[in-house]
């Protein structure tokens, strides 16, 4: 079973942390490098964060020094913890596997987490 579920987005002031979720299945999750994307409105999906199996991160420069991903290979989910939330960082975020996870023949994402940062 294909399954990829985000959770833990919400409403916050410019400033404060979300912690985000994605709970994988199995067949996703084991020996992937995994990821968060993000969507703001009319824009394209950006590639946010990244982390090996073995726990090594990449960042985008926009995020770098305030977001940081993490993954429990036990649980099969991987955590985006947000620190020092902007405006620019209104989206709706994803997480997927690099390369995404195909379903005949395309991409496959799950439903997402909006998180809105507003005064």
């Amino acid at each position: 079973q294909v399954q990829l579920v985000e959770s833990g987005g919400g409403l916050v002031q410019p400033g404060e942390s979300l912690r985000l979720s994605c709970a994988a299945s199995r067949s996703i999750f084991s020996f992937s490098i995994m990821s968060w994307y993000r969507q703001a409105p009319g824009k394209e999906r950006d590639l946010v964060a990244t982390i090996t199996s073995g726990g090594s991160t990449n960042y985008a420069d926009s995020v770098k020094g305030r977001f940081t991903i993490s993954r429990d290979n036990a649980k099969n989910t991987v955590y985006l913890q947000m620190n020092s939330l902007k405006p620019e960082d209104t989206a709706v975020y994803y997480c997927n596997k690099i390369p995404p996870v195909k379903l005949y023949g395309m991409d496959y994402w799950g439903k997402g987490t909006l998180v809105t940062v507003s005064s």
